[in-house]
């Protein structure tokens, strides 16, 4: 399927693979992770779990998945900022990646049904019950690190990962095998608040991430302390990754060009933003996932007040 990926790229895809859907060969990791309550308030990963184990079961009659993964790193990481100056994921710098990707992988859907007629599709952006990550390594597209993020050997794990599901019967890739993190565990020592139980076992409820994006509610007094400068997000277990000290570029990509409202924001301003005032500003942007509450609320940690 050479012309699918030459199609993926002329829209600005970094990597594309194809794996064959079958049954998610982490599937009982997932039982266990869910069982161990450490998707914290994601519910949502508890009903969506029977697809998540087995994809086919979210597009019936799909045979393939197409994987693309897309850069999105900017080149500027701060080791070591000043303190309470706030921090937001490099991911969430720009306008909202389910906007960006969503319309090119529409345009990927209708070049795959040109070169398969009679074929049907459906596209996926870090949305819905798809195993974006296992999908990518089934489609050689890398490996999943210890920190439980997709490394590509040539790109790095800054990228998101977009899927469409076809029914049209294509050539799969090989798999992905090696696991090239080896003895290293710079990720899962540098982790702020030491969230991950071992190696690919991240407890969400401490994560940073988590906690800033995911989390409903207010903060309690550790997880105000838990969330340190981070306003959204964290980067820190990527920034240590020796595949993205050698590998990570920074994209060329204009759609993902730095917006400073989202990439430095006023985080003062933000704290005592009104709902009309949030959407102004960030409105189209992921600052809109944990939205203006949460924002809110992420702000006034940071600020301490």
């Amino acid at each position: 399927m050479i012309e699918i990926k030459r199609r993926a790229a002329e829209l600005g895809f970094a990597a594309t693979g194809i794996a064959r859907l079958d049954r998610n060969p982490h599937a009982a990791e997932l039982d266990r992770w869910l069982a161990d309550g450490h998707a914290g308030t994601m519910t949502y990963l508890n009903r969506q779990a029977e697809k998540r184990k087995d994809p086919r079961l979210v597009m019936p009659g799909a045979k393939t998945a197409v994987v693309t993964l897309t850069n999105y790193f900017h080149g500027d990481r701060i080791p070591n900022p000043e303190p309470r100056v706030p921090r937001v994921a490099q991911y969430a710098w720009s306008s909202d990646y389910h906007d960006v990707l969503g319309e090119r992988l529409e345009q990927l859907a209708t070049a795959i049904r040109e070169l398969a007629p009679g074929a049907t599709t459906r596209c996926y952006v870090d949305a819905g019950p798809v195993p974006e990550r296992e999908l990518a390594q089934l489609a050689g597209l890398g490996w999943i690190g210890k920190n439980m993020m997709l490394i590509h050997p040539e790109i790095g794990s800054f990228t998101f990962i977009g899927v469409v599901l076809t029914d049209a019967d294509l050539a799969p890739d090989l798999p992905f095998e090696a696991d090239r993190c080896g003895t290293c565990r710079r990720c899962l020592d540098a982790c702020p608040t030491q969230a991950f139980v071992g190696p690919r076992d991240l407890d969400a409820r401490a994560c940073i991430s988590y906690l800033t994006i995911e989390h409903r509610g207010e903060f309690d007094t550790k997880q105000r302390a838990q969330v340190g400068d981070w306003l959204f997000g964290c980067d820190v277990c990527q920034d240590v990754c020796p595949w993205n000290e050698s590998f990570a570029r920074p994209t060329p990509d204009p759609a993902f060009a730095p917006r400073p409202e989202v990439a430095r924001p006023d985080v003062r301003a933000l704290a005592t933003a009104d709902e009309s005032d949030f959407q102004r500003r960030y409105g189209g942007t992921p600052f809109t996932r944990p939205g203006h509450r949460g924002m809110r609320r992420n702000a006034a940690a940071l600020l301490d007040v």
